[in-house]
């Protein structure tokens, strides 16, 4: 399987970097099997935008944790996540809660919505797809292909 990961750099050698806050799936190093969200992703802020490829050849003795589509099992673990909590898993795979979902994320975790209204409001007009590696192991799934710069002929530069 090919992943991509969105980039300002080339990245041959895959890191999990703690920062100051956390992602979907808590800290690691996401890819997504939809080129048209690594040029989207790639293309957002300053610099040139850099689409890493990546052969994926899963190891089926990893901790692998897939969610199909959104549920409230996922919700419920990226509410976790992205309040700092973390996970026992090396790879994690399923949507994505763009910046608009997580506003309803933390809506949610602020009790300002109900469950049911989140999924209200959650719908998405367009899929996502977001696989993180959280262990080394995991990373060593990862084979590093090339890399390219693109812009995204839809966005202004």
């Amino acid at each position: 399987m090919i992943l991509y990961h969105a980039s300002k750099e080339i990245v041959k050698f895959p890191e999990i970097r703690k920062t100051a806050y956390t992602k979907d799936f808590s800290w690691g190093f996401y890819c997504t099997s939809y080129f048209e969200q690594a040029l989207r992703w790639a293309n957002r802020g300053v610099g040139d935008p850099v689409i890493n490829y990546y052969t994926y050849e899963p190891d089926d003795s990893l901790s692998v944790l897939k969610f199909d589509r959104m549920t409230d099992e996922w919700l419920d673990f990226i509410a976790g996540c992205r309040s700092g909590e973390t996970h026992h898993y090396d790879v994690v795979e399923g949507p994505m809660a763009n910046d608009t979902i997580w506003n309803y994320v933390n809506d949610f975790l602020a009790g300002r919505i109900n469950r049911r209204q989140f999924w209200v409001l959650a719908e998405f007009r367009y899929p996502t797809h977001q696989i993180s590696f959280h262990t080394l192991s995991a990373l060593n799934c990862l084979t590093f292909d090339r890399s390219e710069i693109i812009y995204d002929r839809k966005r202004k530069k």
